[in-house]
């Protein structure tokens, strides 16, 4: 029987949309399947031999997409969504996929229906047009003009103006190729497909009235594979240790703050900087690595200090360790909220984190039981899930 050929697409703004379809690339069975990578290389080192074969695509910077996050604008304009489906046109015309799997590479929404191409997208459920939440304001030049409590009334009655103005630019250029409206929902944008794959879990992620083709695969979880510091088996065993990451997209900036409050406690941090922050001294008990192998780093944890966002919260309560998320933009805060209500973390919004609430929160999250055990509860229902075995049942059953 002649292989089927399942083409990934991954938008590498930030890793995470790299990492995710990584994971699940590697889940295929290669009897079966010839699996094609396509991806901006700027994150190629973290990724081991053992990838699938990439063909190089262009994404904007991770500056530009930081900056428009920050800014509350439209992460894409109409010429570089453009040029996109140009790039993807020439892939799915040079491989002819049976599968195209993206992850927020949102230019597929119109390159695969030119090729019928059936085009599976990996999301998060918060972002589901079917998700029970709320929008809290994340950071931008609002709040920090009016503050936060007049900047989420204010955010709460233009929302939907904001996210329609946002979909302008993806439904312009699908109009320029005969293709019809997505219309102004950007939750429906943004998970629209084919098929709409979710690296989440419902007991944590609700939604309501989801499709058929709508389904949960549970956390999607990847730690690079690098060695260990030095210093990793010398860590002191007498304390509490605490993982400190804010990734590639939480605010480095905010680093200082976190280790002057850490110094002041009696725990052991180790601390990864993603090479984005250099200490010109560090605190006797605290150890800086550019990057540590996550999953690793977690087991060691009583506390997992992050931005927020889903693959570092996902990676902490797998193990059922509780999380104090320092979230920036809205994605980060949507998943937060989530973790907050559930009574696994807490949420310390980026522009009220000083020393002082870092100290707070941290020492309250160790000494309070109740935070371990929610963790625990969701450790549990997330062993139930196995995303790369339920997405290669997908394949299999939509194939």
């Amino acid at each position: 029987m002649q292989k089927k050929r399942i083409l990934f697409v991954a938008e590498a703004v930030t890793l995470a949309h790299v990492a995710r379809p990584m994971v699940l690339a590697q889940a295929l069975d290669p009897t079966h399947y010839d699996v094609y990578f396509a991806c901006d290389p700027r994150f190629n080192d973290l990724f081991s031999d053992a990838a699938p074969p990439q063909r190089d695509i262009h994404s904007i910077s991770c500056q530009r997409f930081m900056h428009a996050l920050a800014q509350g604008k439209p992460l894409y304009d109409a010429a570089t969504l453009s040029e996109y489906v140009t790039e993807d046109l020439e892939l799915l015309n040079q491989i002819s996929p049976d599968l195209v799997v993206g992850d927020f590479r949102l230019s597929l929404a119109i390159s695969a229906p030119l090729t019928a191409t059936p085009y599976a997208t990996i999301s998060n459920a918060y972002w589901s047009p079917y998700a029970t939440r709320r929008f809290p304001v994340p950071e931008l030049p609002l709040t920090r003009a009016l503050g936060v409590g007049a900047a989420q009334a204010l955010f709460t009655a233009t929302r939907a103006a904001a996210f329609a103005l946002h979909t302008i630019p993806l439904n312009k250029v699908r109009r320029a190729h005969g293709l019809p409206s997505l219309g102004w929902n950007l939750p429906r944008l943004y998970t629209w497909a084919d098929y709409t794959l979710y690296a989440d879990v419902p007991e944590l992620i609700q939604t309501r009235d989801l499709p058929q083709t709508h389904q949960y695969l549970g956390p999607i979880l990847w730690s690079p594979d690098i060695a260990t510091p030095q210093w990793w088996s010398e860590l002191p065993v007498d304390r509490p240790v605490i993982y400190v990451t804010l990734g590639s997209s939480g605010r480095s900036d905010l680093l200082p703050a976190i280790v002057e409050a850490l110094a002041r406690m009696p725990v052991t941090a180790i601390l990864a900087t993603a090479g984005r922050f250099e200490f010109e001294r560090v605190p006797d008990n605290i150890f800086v690595a550019p990057y540590l192998p996550g999953d690793q780093s977690v087991k060691r944890a009583k506390l997992v200090i992050c931005n927020g966002g889903s693959p570092t919260t996902q990676q902490a309560l797998t193990h059922g360790v509780p999380v104090l998320g320092v979230p920036s933009n809205l994605d980060q805060h949507l998943n937060m909220e989530a973790i907050q209500d559930y009574g696994a973390g807490r949420l310390l919004r980026s522009e009220h984190t000083t020393s002082s609430a870092v100290y707070g929160l941290a020492s309250d999250l160790l000494a309070q039981e109740s935070y371990a055990t929610a963790a625990a509860r969701l450790a549990q229902t997330f062993s139930r899930y196995n995303a790369p075995e339920h997405f290669a049942r997908f394949v299999a059953r939509i194939l």
